[in-house]
């Protein structure tokens, strides 16, 4: 008999075009999007999954994921006696179709062909945009106990994030009897409140929390799975799962740790900071559930005279004679004299500068990679291998900012994003 555990193959939904967290996603799929000072979001769902023993994982994607299959490929290596497995599927032309992926549930039946291949009893999916840490194997063990045939996560929100969200209702089992797809603001929805008897948190009853809402995370019967995508329909929370409901039974699991959605600039910002608080709603630090990544081989971060507070840093920075505050500095962040940065994120570098390198770029007018010498940023993204010359003002004098697309930089929600590889001269004030 096979391990249960090997019964199980997991899906990731790597999502469309990353549109909300563009530009952080110009140059690269959203579950490569660097995030926490040396992870990439895709990190998350796979070590969730991974943690539980489910080590058979596709992630379907299929805008720019080139650097998210070298990640994976660096990464997500098993051994022979695991048996394990995380590969890419992107969109692909086939005989029976030539499209593009039209929704989560069209680009899983689409990469059935290969799916079928591994025989699992049990789908979990994904998405590969949330920052949560889930024990998996006790949301299967809850599926297979309540004897249901699909089974959905799901957390407990307010009346102004409900109509982000699936919106279920349950009877006293858990046995969801409705789900309403993103109900408008607008909208009367108090029908859909959760009963006080039934609430799982009476804290966040109290806090207003009165909606249980899907979190996009899934478990299927296989054979069911098959059924409920013979047929066209595209998505899985406005049309599957509702059609659903009157032929199958579909459980919820209440998830009460924490989770966000990090799929727009906003969240990925306010999410990324959050990590550097001294008490951060998501613990890293969890030695028995690791988040894995890629091991750089980078030397320690070098600090010389320098005040940090409140600051996330990945590995092989070198900060001198700067004040930082309440930031997330990535790999390899050269931070030079005089820099004072409050609310930043920078994503580092790939690679650094030979003194030639820096000879070379410097008579082609390019700045070194880095933060510059007395350069000032303040609520800003600073993406991956980005040139920020000496004395730059970024965020910093009080000056009318809309959000839009500029010359060297965008502005969304407020935040000001320099792009990948993006280069301001010194001097330059945003």
């Amino acid at each position: 008999m096979k391990h249960a555990s090997n019964n199980v193959l997991t899906i990731v939904l790597g999502g469309g075009k990353g549109s909300r967290l563009y530009p952080l996603t110009r140059d690269r799929a959203k579950p490569a999007v660097p995030f926490g000072a040396k992870y990439r979001i895709v990190d998350i769902p796979l070590s969730n999954s991974i943690n539980a023993g489910f080590k058979q994982i596709y992630i379907l994607t299929q805008f720019n994921s080139a650097s998210l299959h070298m990640h994976i490929a660096n990464l997500y290596a098993f051994d022979a006696f695991t048996k394990g497995f995380v590969e890419i599927l992107a969109a692909e032309q086939t005989f029976e179709s030539q499209s593009w992926y039209e929704g989560t549930a069209d680009a899983v039946r689409k990469n059935f062909i290969h799916f079928r291949e591994q025989n699992p009893t049990y789908y979990i999916i994904l998405s590969g945009d949330q920052l949560y840490r889930m024990d998996l194997a006790d949301f299967l063990r809850n599926h297979i106990k309540s004897g249901a045939e699909i089974s959905i996560a799901a957390t407990v929100v307010d009346r102004k994030a409900a109509s982000g969200f699936g919106i279920l209702q349950t009877d006293k089992s858990g046995r969801i009897q409705t789900f309403t797809e993103k109900p408008a603001p607008e909208e009367d929805i108090d029908n859909l409140k959760i009963s006080p008897e039934l609430h799982p948190d009476k804290e966040q009853l109290h806090a207003g929390k009165e909606y249980m809402a899907s979190m996009g995370i899934y478990i299927f019967n296989a054979n069911v799975l098959d059924k409920m995508l013979d047929n066209t329909m595209a998505d899985f929370g406005k049309e599957i799962i509702p059609a659903a409901l009157d032929k199958h039974k579909v459980q919820v699991y209440v998830f009460t740790g924490f989770w966000e959605d990090i799929g727009t600039i906003k969240s990925f910002y306010d999410t990324n900071l959050n990590l550097s608080r001294i008490n951060p709603d998501f613990n890293f630090y969890e030695e028995n559930r690791p988040i894995y990544t890629t091991d750089n081989n980078l030397p320690p971060s070098k600090f010389n005279f320098s005040t940090l507070s409140e600051v996330l840093t990945g590995d092989g920075c070198i900060i001198t004679k700067s004040m930082i505050t309440r930031s997330v500095i990535s790999i390899r962040s050269i931070i030079e004299t005089g820099a004072n940065l409050e609310g930043v994120i920078t994503m580092g570098a790939d690679f650094y500068e030979t003194p030639e390198d820096k000879i070379e770029n410097r008579k082609r007018g390019r700045p070194d990679i880095g933060i510059g010498r007395n350069t000032q940023v303040r609520n800003a993204i600073i993406d991956k291998n980005s040139r920020i010359g000496d004395g730059c003002l970024i965020g910093v004098q009080d000056i009318p900012r809309r959000d839009g697309d500029y010359d060297g930089y965008y502005i969304r929600d407020g935040i000001i994003i320099i792009p990948k590889g993006g280069i301001l001269q010194p001097g330059t004030v945003i």
